[in-house]
């Protein structure tokens, strides 16, 4: 794989490029045999050791300790479910759904007469997904291979969305939330957690591939982000929580301390809600 990405590149080849790029990628993790994968060559998207990253993510112990065996590749930049507030019964939507760790404890929270779909466009992480599945009896719970752009969902038929460190890596997101309103019920709810920019990133770092899969070359600037999720159509967008990784440098690729861009980075947690009528 190349080391380096041309960010002025458009149009469905420059988009066909970085997918596959990603898509490689992300499938070399889910056929690893690690319990803790990483996405950026020696850390993960958030770092840590399994217990800690999960607490420092906002994961409860119990949540923790229900996460089936394998479902966590330390791919995550926060905890959706922490403010979704699944009710039993509903149907849930998991955006870029990986092993399934969010997938999971949505299901736990849906109930049986709840059901949670997990999207996802490698076919590697499919099959660990569902391998994680029938290992914990989870029978609420479906993984469809799909692009987050384009999704294989019928329109207004889920109740909440999630998305966990994914959405960064669209070279498309006007059409992610734009999809994301389609399928949703009226009145239905969205809450991602996904890394964002509160400055310019350094051409250097906007053009590696290890950030870019790392989820950071490829992340918006904070208010444009909450833009696109307005101009797609949806109301009360809220940040929840947001956090710097100023700090927390040793976590991300290794190219964006090599630029002294840790500042530029933060996780945060939107809330979004498809108007009622």
């Amino acid at each position: 794989m190349d080391g380096t990405i041309d960010v002025k590149e458009r149009g469905m080849s420059g988009t066909t490029k970085i997918r596959e790029t990603v898509r490689e990628k992300y499938g070399a993790i889910a056929e690893s045999s690690s319990q803790e994968s990483n996405c950026c060559e020696g850390t993960s998207c958030c770092g840590g050791v399994y217990t800690s990253t999960l607490e420092r993510l906002g994961y409860t112990p119990e949540q923790a300790a229900a996460i089936p065996e394998g479902a966590n590749l330390g791919l995550g930049c926060g905890n959706p479910l922490g403010h979704a507030a699944v009710q039993p019964g509903e149907t849930v939507l998991d955006l870029g759904s990986g092993a399934g760790i969010d997938a999971f404890l949505a299901a736990r929270e849906a109930g049986p007469q709840g059901r949670v779909i997990g999207v996802d466009m490698t076919a590697s992480m499919l099959s660990r997904a569902r391998a994680n599945a029938a290992k914990g009896g989870f029978t609420n719970v479906e993984f469809r291979l799909g692009e987050i752009e384009n999704l294989p969902v019928a329109d207004a038929t889920v109740d909440l969305i999630i998305s966990n460190c994914v959405i960064n890596l669209s070279t498309e997101k006007p059409r992610v939330f734009g999809e994301a309103r389609r399928v949703l019920k009226p009145g239905g709810r969205m809450v991602v957690s996904d890394l964002v920019l509160v400055r310019p990133l350094p051409d250097a770092v906007r053009s590696s591939v290890e950030a870019y899969v790392g989820c950071v070359a490829g992340a918006s600037m904070k208010d444009d982000y909450l833009r696109l999720i307005r101009e797609a159509g949806f109301q009360d967008v809220t940040v929840l929580e947001e956090t710097s990784y100023a700090t927390a440098g040793e976590s991300l690729p290794g190219v964006v301390a090599e630029a002294n861009a840790w500042d530029a980075v933060h996780s945060m947690k939107v809330l979004a809600r498809k108007p009622a009528a």
